[in-house]
């Protein structure tokens, strides 16, 4: 947990150095597509204190009115997320609108594209940084502020390309239309992050290629007994949940069972962090044809 929030710390570490970049950038052009590149960067340090608070609540101890945990305050931290994007989408369709009635020339363009271009790469860079250490450590709240940040390089790349484009050609018009289109995918990019989080809220099974891997571990270690049924899975977080029914012969006695039962939650444990197994063991006449 101490780890999963140093990093969540240092995004908004970064995201407060890149604000500045971006910011500053705009601040020295006055273009709209800059405003909307630095404006994003302000939902970044404001996702990256929600997740702060997501993971603090997610790693306290189960106890007795939350006997599962609190791991499921992350995905509230990744829909905040994305209600935040959609209302930052709004303000930049606005200030869109505005500028296409009051077109204005763009100053200092080399100067703000160098520092757009500096805020870029250290997104990228500690983006990269985000999901890959959100994946290790299963958390939603990392994976997805790194998603972001992500949307949030592609975008900025757009807007490079944009406003330089504008500086060359003289076409005002093109900034708040580029601003536009980063509206657009922000409200796109925040509508991915509240599903994917809305599915962990509902209780959704795990990932087709995770749910063979569960099934494969159970037909491995399960020798003594008949078959393995009804097996259901969810994500609460960074835990797992598993549990099926275990088919054995009626007159088994309840250590043998015992046994096997402690093999596969072993090896599920092993093949999966932070899993929680539980198996319903049933006589032979329960078995599925």
């Amino acid at each position: 947990m101490i780890t999963t929030v140093r990093y969540a710390l240092g995004s908004m570490l970064i995201g407060v150095a890149v604000f500045a970049l971006k910011y500053l950038a705009y601040w020295l052009t006055g273009s709209t597509a800059l405003y909307s590149d630095a404006l994003e960067s302000i939902i970044n340090i404001v996702a990256a204190g929600a997740a702060v608070a997501a993971l603090r609540v997610s790693a306290i101890p189960p106890d007795a009115n939350h006997p599962y945990g609190h791991t499921k305050a992350e995905y509230f931290s990744a829909v905040a997320e994305g209600v935040l994007i959609v209302g930052a989408a709004g303000a930049i369709l606005y200030d869109a609108v505005q500028t296409l009635f009051d077109l204005r020339a763009i100053a200092a363009p080399i100067e703000g594209l160098a520092l757009n271009a500096a805020a870029t790469v250290l997104n990228g860079v500690w983006a990269a940084v985000l999901v890959r250490q959100g994946q290790r450590l299963r958390s939603p709240a990392l994976t997805a502020d790194g998603k972001h940040l992500y949307t949030d390089v592609v975008t900025s790349i757009g807007v490079f390309t944009g406003v330089a484009l504008v500086a060359l050609t003289g076409w005002l018009w093109l900034d708040p239309l580029i601003a536009a289109a980063v509206a657009l995918n922000i409200l796109w990019s925040g509508w991915q992050l509240v599903r994917a989080s809305l599915g962990g809220l509902m209780d959704e099974a795990v990932p087709e290629d995770e749910l063979d891997r569960i099934r494969t571990v159970i037909f491995e270690n399960s020798q003594g007994a008949y078959q393995s049924h009804d097996l259901r899975t969810r994500h609460a977080g960074r835990r797992t949940f598993i549990d099926f029914h275990l088919v054995v012969a009626g007159d088994m006695h309840v250590e043998r069972a015992h046994d096997i039962c402690d093999r596969l939650e072993t090896a599920l444990e092993n093949e999966f962090a932070d899993c929680t197994v539980t198996i319903h063991v049933e006589p032979e006449h329960k078995a599925e044809v």
